[in-house]
């Protein structure tokens, strides 16, 4: 058994200060656009009001104590460095659970969830909804770096994911987890499904055959489908330099601070449900912690070879459903995708299904009540 071994987050001073001089160095650029509702990207006069509050409010080493006041660790698996919180549940049979973020999130996106999942009674729930909750960094994010050449993507995290729970003593166990965390959540349940108790997902992405047909929406999942053309055709566009060209981007994001943050902010405030504004879902701390994260570990392009590798795939089967674990949708008319029932019924052994009305692309910072509800609500039924 290879060793796991605790971590603590500990970010030398000098990499500190280096951030703070390269903010006071900003070369800011022009914006010749009207962009009050942000159409043409990050806004310039919240940009430079985000960085003053950087420099003169921002205190990093007060989020570095919120980390480490988590169990944390890292190991090494088939040679990539896996960095995961692990925190035990506390009732009398906790079920074990790796809960997967996405991209711009991090594992510090999945802090609200953490201890309503491990310690339900804490948080005015059952102690029998208890979970052991596995929280990683997806390989080539935050501190699962440095990450080499060979592909990272969706399938390959899963079949990590196999390995480092069976290190950590589960040889089955549940999954959760929303865009490209859903996406390994899938595969997991896929080329996994004996060795999955459920996938719960709250975002639903398919990688193969069947995939969704207009003929699937129903009258009233038809804003559905609108709300997903409108995204591919208007908020896509990161999605196809990622997928293309991360290497030509990466030199802007890893020398301009303010840069990365642009980049990052913009999907905050377009994907999540930021209707009644961008921090009373965000705050100023939140969007800044996720940047520093993304900086101070140098992954902004590791993050981005998930989308430029998923070019590979990996379908052992061609059964339906392709997702043969048992599975549970929770969606958020606030995503940016959303799909109909009648598709899900035939890609997923669907066992529950909900839609909620408030929340978007980063449930678990956004809602994470209502996710940890669906979740509990959803493994009760596969308890043993």
């Amino acid at each position: 058994m290879e060793a796991v071994a605790p971590f603590r987050v500990d970010i030398p001073q000098a990499d500190l200060d280096e951030v703070r001089d390269r903010l006071k160095r900003t070369r800011w650029p022009s914006e010749p656009f009207v962009n009050d509702d942000w159409q043409a990207g990050a806004n310039l006069a919240y940009m430079r009001e985000l960085v003053d509050y950087w420099l003169s409010h921002y205190d990093w080493r007060a989020h570095e104590r919120a980390m480490n006041a988590f169990p944390q660790f890292k190991t090494e698996i088939d040679g990539v460095p896996i960095h995961f919180i692990h925190q035990r549940g506390k009732g009398p049979n906790p079920m074990p659970l790796v809960i997967n973020h996405g991209w711009p999130w991090t594992f510090w996106d999945m802090r609200k969830i953490i201890g309503p999942l491990s310690d339900p009674a804490a948080h005015g729930g059952d102690p029998a909804d208890a979970f052991d909750v596995v929280a990683p960094s997806l390989p080539g994010f935050a501190f699962s770096s440095p990450v080499g050449k060979e592909p990272a993507n969706f399938f390959t995290t899963a079949d990590l994911w196999v390995k480092l729970m069976a290190r950590l003593g589960y040889e089955r166990f549940a999954t959760q987890g929303g865009d490209i965390g859903a996406m390994v959540s899938s595969q997991l349940g896929h080329k996994y499904a004996d060795r999955i108790i459920g996938a719960h997902l709250h975002l639903l992405l398919p990688t193969k055959s069947p995939r969704p047909e207009p003929a699937d929406f129903t009258p009233e999942e038809a804003a559905f489908g609108q709300r997903t053309a409108q995204f591919m055709q208007d908020g896509s566009g990161y999605m196809h330099i990622q997928r293309t060209r991360p290497q030509t981007i990466s030199y802007a994001m890893h020398d301009s601070p303010v840069g990365l943050a642009a980049w990052l902010v913009e999907k905050r405030r377009a994907w999540g449900d930021t209707r009644d504004g961008l921090e009373t879902v965000f705050s100023k701390d939140d969007l800044i912690t996720t940047a520093m994260l993304y900086w101070l570990t140098e992954t902004y392009v590791s993050s981005a070879k998930h989308y430029y590798d998923s070019r590979f795939t990996d379908h052992v089967h061609d059964r339906v459903p392709v997702v043969e674990a048992p599975t549970g949708v929770l969606q958020f008319k606030g995503d940016v995708i959303l799909q109909p029932r009648k598709w899900a019924e035939r890609y997923f052994n669907l066992k529950r299904w909900n839609v909620a009305e408030r929340g978007g692309h980063f449930a678990p910072m956004e809602t994470p009540q209502v996710l940890v509800d669906d979740i509990r609500a959803f493994f009760r039924t596969l308890r043993a």
